[in-house]
């Protein structure tokens, strides 16, 4: 079955208008929210308590004291979990950074690398997830014969080249929004001996009908949405198989424990024995 090209090669990383994340607000720009807020409670409560009692501070202390409010401000607003340490560590790393002496060109440089990598994160909530090997190889076991399969959000391409390698019989096929990471998954691609496909794509916007299992590593915030799209376009008989975050309110048909570095678990669901939701 022909494989369907991917017809926004550089749209966003979000789903349909209608869906209630879409309407939301980013966590990039609540982030920053906090972070404003932060500042402006140490300066008005903080430092004139610490001028009181005649304490002196080094500006990287003011700073961390700003990034512990932050941090506190982020998790009472529900912020997920992996924007802790960078709420913690904002204001510190931007203070480090001033005292390195850089030149403007560094800041420019860093700022452009972490758009890169991290452009489509502030609105979808999905940051870079790399699976581990033995993620991989749990997949590899489970692929039926001469399987076509896809990876929503392939990152670096590890788990397309593995698989490759491994499953030679099979037919492979990443999508990756991030401009660096799919160009290094590319390169890769290119310049090795894999025979998969990676695409400049958005998972939102690709057809998952040609695809006999569909892996997908990403967090907990698109997954109700995702699913939707999976009941919506998969073949029955088909497998969804989610790398350590479950469909909210779906028992899967099989949980997979891998035993690497986070302890992650393989969700796998097959498409004719899960209800609709």
């Amino acid at each position: 079955m022909p494989l369907q090209p991917s017809t926004e090669r550089a749209a966003a990383l979000l789903p349909p208008d209608s869906s209630p994340l879409a309407r939301e607000m980013a966590p990039g720009l609540k982030s920053l929210l906090v972070q404003a807020v932060s500042v402006l409670l140490w300066l008005m409560l903080g430092m004139p308590v610490l001028e009181r009692i005649e304490v002196s501070l080094l500006p990287l202390q003011h700073a961390l004291c700003i990034g512990i409010i932050a941090a506190g401000l982020g998790w009472a607003w529900q912020l997920p979990r992996w924007w802790l340490p960078i709420n913690i560590l904002f204001v510190p790393g931007l203070v480090t950074m001033n005292g390195l002496g850089l030149e403007p060109y560094w800041y420019l440089a860093i700022f452009a690398l972490l758009l890169l990598v991290y452009w489509s994160v502030a609105r979808t909530r999905v940051p870079l997830y790399l699976s581990s090997h033995k993620a991989w190889e749990a997949v590899a076991e489970r692929l039926p014969a001469s399987a076509v399969v896809a990876d929503l959000g392939s990152g670096l391409g590890g788990l397309l080249h593995f698989l490759a390698q491994q499953r030679p019989d099979g037919r492979y096929v990443g999508m990756e929004i991030a401009p660096l990471p799919f160009l290094l998954s590319w390169l890769r691609m290119r310049l090795g001996s894999g025979c998969y496909e990676v695409r400049w794509a958005s998972l939102w916007h690709v057809d998952l009908q040609p695809f006999d299992v569909v892996y997908a590593y990403l967090s907990p915030v698109p997954m109700a949405d995702l699913w939707r799209k999976v009941q919506q376009e998969m073949r029955p008989g088909t497998l969804f198989i989610s790398n350590t975050f479950q469909v909210p309110g779906v028992e899967p048909n099989e949980m997979v424990p891998l035993d690497d570095l986070h302890q992650s678990r393989l969700y796998i669901y097959r498409l004719s024995d899960v209800p609709v939701i």
